[in-house]
Parts: structure tokens; C-alpha cells; sequence
């Protein structure tokens, strides 16, 4: 079987492709120019370099007999600066892979399926848990990544409409090993008495090696067009950012931070950003999202893909505590609270 992944180099590609590659499929993995792809050599992946935006360059990269194709590259910024490069990334980059999949399908001699990695940004804020029946209310530009994520969403859509077989995934908050920019900005920040405050909200966090296994599992299970929301365990950010303080060895979190003056600070970050044209930690949008509660079912994943979200939230994040301690980016001290 021969895949080619897109966003190979992020830390849900490293764990698909480690997948992948162990279930003896054949993996061309795309980076951009100036990736370091040793990661991907390590993992067993043939690394090719192509852009989203240049639709030669991703028909060179396919493979003459592709199998299956791997959407996981998105831009996931939340900074109002980013939006123009983000419609760019999300947007057209679905919609230019979306074609040249199509297009590979129908010129090569077996069938062939796009598995697209979405997000549950893409229904938007409900205030109770989202399901597949859920309306997508990701229409307010102001929160542009969600926005942009039900766009990319739509534009593979249209590529369907001419045939093409798509399966869409949406995970919640991805947790586990080889995180670096992710909730692994959290142990950074715990672990050097950085973390300003705990926001008041709560999510669904699953496991990367779940959500891994979540896309080969839709490639041979999935109904093509449907979305697979795929969720794990329910916790506050109290709670979430509590376990990191353990896992790290600092004291644990008591209380939150009012969602009002997370939101008054983000605001005030904002007007600072547009003198400094630079990125701020917590943005508007960054604030909306850690101040609600955001949580789903993936009854659905599990009834007809066989998803199972079997770790616990603990040793979920422990794993990417492991990792990040054996690759040398986190020191921790010894552990609060009894944790181990």
C-alpha cells in the first residue's frame, strides 16, 4: 500500500507515519523547503518537497500508484496577523490537494481515497457536546481558524461533487509524543513558572496514537463525504493543567482566572500586536477558545471505524512528558502531588 501525508513534519504526522510505516505501507511524506526531515528519514518515510500553493509541485510529489493521501498539513495560528496566510494554507492548500487527488485517482489503474484531518473548530462553539448531526457555526471571520477550517471543509466538498472519495476527520485536542508546539507549550510553561493563569474553560482531549490509528482505520472503514468526530476525555483546564503541574514536579493550579479578564488582556495584546506587527502569546481568538467549554461525542468514530480513545487523560499526557524529557527539551523536577 503506498500513502503520501501531507504535514508529515507535525507531531499527529510523526505518529501516523510511525503507524504507517509499522503496518508495511510505503510513505512519501511532503515538507516544505528548509524542513528538517530527519524525523520523517527516522520514522521510515520518503521525504519530497512540495507546497500547497503549487499545484505542479504536489502532482511531481505524488507517487505514480498512491493508495491513499494523507491530508494533515493546516496552519493552526489564532492571531488575526496570520489570517491572510492561513486562508492560503487551509483554504486553497485543501482545495489544490483536494483537485490533485481527484485527478490522480481517476488517471491510475486502482481506486484511490483522501483522508482529510479537520477539526472539531469546524462546527464553531455550542454549548453542548457536538456531534456529527451538530451545525457547523464556524462562520464568524473574527475567529478565523475556526472559520477557515469549515471552509477547507467545503472546498474538498466541491472536489467530491466531481467524484472524488473523501473521508473527513475531526479531532479535538491532540495529546502524546512528538508534541513540540502544541499542549506541549504547557509543560514549558508550568515547568519555568511562566503559566500566567489557568483558563476557566474545558475541552475533549484524545490520544495522538488514537487519532493515528483514527485515519487508517477511515481509509479502510469510512463512508465517503462523512465526518468522523473524533473526541476522548472531558476536562477542565483546571483539571488538565493541573496533571501537568504534577508531571512536572510544581505545585498544582487551585483556581482559574476569570474568562473576563482573559478576554480584557487578549484585547489589550491585540492593540499592542497592530503597533508591533508581532504575534502575542494570548489573542482574542486564543482567549475565546480556552474561556468555553468545547466538547463532543465520537460514539460515531467508535461504532463504525472501531476508535477507541483507551488512555487516560494522565498517562496521555505523561507520554508527551516522557518524550519530551528523552528528547532533551524538558527538564522536570521531582514529582508534586504523587504523580509518577
Amino acid at each position: 500500500m503506498q500513502a503520501f501525508v501531507t504535514g508529515g513534519t507535525g507531531f499527529l504526522g510523526a505518529n501516523l507515519i510511525e503507524q504507517l510505516v509499522n503496518d508495511g505501507w510505503q510513505v512519501t511524506a511532503m515538507h516544505r523547503a528548509g524542513a528538517n526531515v530527519r524525523r520523517l528519514e527516522t520514522l521510515g518515510a520518503t521525504p519530497v518537497q512540495a507546497a500547497l500553493d503549487d499545484v505542479a509541485s504536489l502532482e511531481r510529489a505524488l507517487p505514480a500508484q498512491v493508495d491513499a493521501i494523507f491530508h494533515l498539513a493546516a496552519n493552526t495560528s489564532m492571531w488575526r496577523g496570520g489570517n491572510a496566510q492561513q486562508w492560503r494554507d487551509n483554504v486553497e492548500g485543501s482545495a489544490n490537494i483536494a483537485r490533485v487527488a481527484r485527478q490522480q485517482f481517476a488517471a491510475q489503474q486502482r481506486p484511490g481515497r483522501l483522508i482529510v484531518t479537520s477539526s472539531i473548530s469546524a462546527y464553531g462553539y455550542h454549548r453542548t457536546a457536538i456531534t456529527e448531526d451538530s451545525p457547523k457555526l464556524a462562520d464568524d471571520p473574527r475567529h478565523h481558524y475556526l472559520y477557515s477550517k469549515k471552509r477547507a471543509e467545503l472546498a474538498v466538498r466541491e472536489e467530491v461533487a466531481l467524484g472524488l472519495d473523501a473521508v473527513f476527520l475531526n479531532p479535538c485536542g491532540i495529546v502524546g509524543k512528538y508534541d513540540v508546539s502544541s499542549w506541549a507549550q504547557t509543560f514549558f510553561m508550568l515547568a519555568e513558572d511562566r503559566l500566567p493563569g489557568v483558563p476557566p474553560g474545558s475541552g475533549s482531549f484524545c490520544h495522538a496514537g488514537a487519532v493515528a490509528r483514527a485515519h487508517i482505520d477511515a481509509f479502510h472503514k469510512g463512508r465517503s463525504g462523512e465526518n468522523y468526530i473524533l473526541a476522548g476525555t472531558d476536562a477542565s483546564f483546571l483539571e488538565f493543567f493541573g496533571i501537568i503541574a504534577r508531571l512536572v514536579g510544581k505545585p498544582v493550579p487551585t483556581r482559574t482566572t476569570p474568562a473576563f479578564l482573559i478576554r480584557a488582556l487578549a484585547q489589550c495584546n491585540d492593540l499592542a500586536a497592530r503597533v508591533s506587527g508581532r504575534e502575542p502569546t494570548l489573542t482574542p481568538e486564543k482567549a475565546a477558545m480556552i474561556t468555553r467549554r468545547v466538547v463532543a461525542d465520537s460514539s460515531k468514530a467508535a461504532a463504525e471505524l472501531g476508535y477507541g480513545n483507551d488512555l487516560s487523560l494522565e498517562d496521555m499526557l505523561r507520554e508527551s512528558r516522557d518524550w519530551l524529557v528523552s528528547e532533551g527539551l524538558l527538564a522536570v523536577e521531582a514529582p508534586c502531588g504523587g504523580a509518577h
